[in-house]
């Protein structure tokens, strides 16, 4: 009993030991006789109270004593601080910008010229926007920045708590070295849509870690009194480095047993950091003290012996032991004779032997097991079970779908290989892939699976698989052995539309006979899909990108990734808005009904890029910025189309016939879609100016209420400076993204 308990009283007298130092250490933060707290928070020096407290007028805490608890505020400004590291960094409150509408009028607050001096950590801090009609721009004080982000929903049903993925909340990264900055916010339709569920835009830099989204945030007017701490980073010294203030010794801020370190977010600064083994303020004399490694460490570092000297430690075994000391080394023991250690190491190395290799007979029936029974979960999951029974009802019509393994999959990309890469997006990759008949293919691998779509995907495919024109990419086959289904389709040799018409990687130049074709043939392909398909078929995403070219530049139409599947009974159907900016139909963008005349609006800004030569978003000429088509409507009504057409394919022969064109494409984009013709005219008459007849139906022109009406608004949004912005979706991975220009 009595050698237990002076164990007992010996480790007390250890825990006591090391708790005093702890608090030492912990008392020696502050310059001594200085104030060491302000209510929750504690003051290391360099920053100090004044009276010769802090190391200059740039670490001065207010501490406000009228407050309960008190609460402290960086040097004489309103900024509140709630956390000082000496590891460089500290943590102030900034409120939010908001933008709030009501029946009785507009009620907003933005962040002009934030007053911090000291850099905000762009690693840490993340500006969020909230909100279903919002755009929120976070700009430097001095412009020297801009960035952004997005934010819409229809309904609230359509958000998802915690996720800032751009439906009624975003976030993006801010620049490195930013000191200060203005927040303004914007609405597409003053919140009038959604004025009920959602009345205020919000937007604020804030520690990512900070805010977790709620969808019960959008309802209320809460966070116009919210603060949210921002991380600053901050660094002694102005316009010197470690190697200049070294030669300062009166004036250089690190003491004995600390490193000086020249700071990575400001030139002509540093910070001060204990030499490895040392812990406590480096800023203070006597500040940096060694750390007893072998009284603090867990697990214990030693076998036997450990001994703690300045800075480090070691680890010996006493006399009669061999060994190095270590735990993790060969640690301390009694030395045997050979004989004794030749027979050990025999019998264990045949007894080792024997073991690993029953484990690794194990290992590999377990894992084989485990692959195939992942391989029928995600069969299973991705519709397997479905598609089987959808082929059992095919029997007897012509080919079936082709299910792919995955292991045959692999070795066709060399297991993926980046080199094996013929194009990257927001839904996925796409790699070229080599059958084992040398049949080359492309194969599809999209990043995220949603489990809710699988019906849909697995109807898709069966329909797409029906699909047999000429100018469609053929659907050959899937895989559904892995986390998510793989496509196969027929692999295109010549690049996209988009490549030759802006001459990617050296692309050819198309001209206009050869856009011509391509225009007719992709008409044809679409009005395939809306009229001739089993069940009619609506792309969605009609680009350049998307049209392929193979060896004979015959156009072939691509991703039916966002396509939509339109049973017969049903001449519209209401869905998240998805397809890309600058195409996208403005009547399906502020309706959601989508119908057919979606593509031919998405088509007729195909063929002004086939016209024009420009690109279909954010179309620069002297300082505006416009869309494509809003930019092209206005010069067919002044009869200015010679302005902006592309010079290479213009010439005398051919004037009138691209005036025709350009006639049917802005009858494509009419912003009324039952005023649009169906895609079977589109192609009849493209077909007939081919064959240099002309089949018009009518010339009704545009009216200004119409453009006001639905592309006005779109484009004062761009004008208020969001560049492009771009929306996907993927039958098999149903997620929205937004891109805005200097977002990263």
């Amino acid at each position: 009993m009595g050698i237990s308990l002076a164990v007992v009283l010996v480790k007390l007298t250890l825990l006591t030991a090391l708790l005093e130092a702890t608090a030492r250490i912990a008392a020696a933060q502050s310059k001594p006789g200085c104030q060491s707290q302000c209510g929750d928070v504690s003051i290391p020096y360099p920053f100090g109270t004044g009276n010769d407290c802090n190391i200059s007028e740039n670490f001065f805490i207010r501490c406000n004593t009228a407050s309960v608890p008190n609460k402290a505020f960086l040097t004489t400004s309103e900024i509140e601080v709630v956390h000082i590291s000496l590891d460089g960094q500290l943590s102030v409150l900034s409120s939010a910008s908001y933008d709030c509408y009501s029946s009785s009028g507009r009620n907003s607050y933005s962040i002009s010229g934030s007053p911090f001096q000291i850099p905000v950590n762009n690693t840490r801090n993340k500006f969020t926007a909230i909100g279903c009609d919002t755009l929120a721009v976070v700009r430097g004080a001095s412009e020297e920045y801009a960035t952004g982000c997005l934010s819409l929903c229809m309904e609230l049903a359509d958000v998802i708590n915690g996720s800032c993925s751009g439906i009624g909340c975003c976030q993006t990264a801010i620049p490195k070295g930013v000191r200060g900055y203005n927040i303004t916010l914007g609405s597409y339709l003053n919140h009038s849509n959604v004025l009920a569920d959602n009345p205020c835009s919000y937007a604020f830099v804030a520690e990512h870690t900070a805010y977790n989204f709620s969808n019960s945030d959008l309802g209320g007017y809460d966070l116009q009194k919210k603060q949210f701490p921002v991380i600053l980073d901050w660094t002694i010294g102005s316009n010197t480095n470690c190697s200049e203030a070294k030669e300062d010794k009166n004036n250089f801020a690190c003491k004995e047993n600390s490193n000086c370190v020249d700071s990575e977010i400001s030139s002509g600064s540093y910070t001060c950091k204990c030499f490895e083994g040392f812990e406590g303020n480096p800023y203070l004399s006597n500040g940096c003290q060694d750390i007893d490694e072998c009284q603090t460490l867990e697990p214990k570092p030693c076998n036997m012996t450990c001994h703690n000297f300045p800075g480090s430690y070691n680890c010996s075994c006493p006399e009669g032991f061999q060994g190095d000391g270590w735990n993790n080394g060969t640690g301390c023991s009694r030395p045997i004779n050979k004989r004794s250690l030749t027979n050990i190491v025999l019998g264990s190395s045949i007894g080792f032997s024997a073991m690993l290799l029953g484990i690794t007979l194990l290992y590999l029936i377990l894992k084989q097991r485990q692959i195939a029974k992942l391989k029928e979960k995600y069969f299973q999951q991705n519709g397997g079970n479905l598609l089987q029974e959808k082929l059992s009802q095919r029997e007897g019509c012509g080919e079936k779908v082709k299910v792919f393994a995955a292991e045959e999959l692999k070795k066709a990309t060399n297991n993926y290989h980046e080199s094996r890469i013929l194009g990257q997006g927001g839904q996925g990759t796409v790699f070229k892939g080599i059958l084992p008949d040398n049949r080359m293919v492309a194969i599809k691998k999209s990043r995220i699976g949603d489990h809710s779509q699988v019906e849909p995907f697995i109807n898709e495919i069966s329909v797409l698989y029906q699909i047999n024109h000429r100018n469609v990419v053929k659907l050959l086959g899937c895989c559904l052995e892995t986390p998510v289904p793989l496509l196969v389709y027929e692999y295109v040799t010549n690049g996209s539309l988009f490549d030759h018409m802006h001459n990617v990687a050296g692309a050819s130049f198309l001209p206009w006979e050869a856009r011509l074709r391509i225009a007719t043939e992709t008409a044809e392909a679409l009005s395939y899909l809306h009229s001739a398909a089993s069940i009619p078929i609506i792309h969605r995403d009609i680009k350049l990108a998307n049209i392929l070219l193979d060896e004979h530049y015959t156009a072939k139409v691509s991703d039916f990734g966002a396509s939509r599947l339109i049973p017969s009974d049903q001449a519209q159907v209401t869905t998240i808005i998805q397809g890309t900016f600058g195409y996208l139909d403005p009547e399906y963008m502020h309706t959601g009904q989508l119908t057919e005349k979606s593509d031919v609006y998405s088509f007729g800004v195909v063929l002004m890029e086939l016209l024009t030569g420009q690109k279909a978003v954010c179309f620069e000429r002297s300082e505006d910025k416009k869309v494509l088509a809003m930019y092209f409507v206005s010069l067919m009504k002044e009869d200015r189309l010679l302005e902006i057409v592309d010079p290479r394919v213009l010439n005398d022969g051919n004037l009138e016939h691209l005036k025709e064109v350009a006639a049917l494409a802005w009858k494509c984009v009419r912003m009324k879609g039952e005023e649009r013709p169906s895609m079977k005219e589109v192609a009849h008459e493209l077909a007939g100016l081919q064959a240099m007849e002309k089949h018009p139906w009518g010339k009704s022109n545009l009216h200004a209420e119409e453009a006001e009406y639905l592309l006005g608004k779109l484009c004062n949004s761009y004008d208020n400076g969001v560049s492009s912005s771009s929306v996907g979706y993927d039958s098999i991975n149903n997620q929205v993204t937004f891109e805005l220009e200097g977002a990263r």
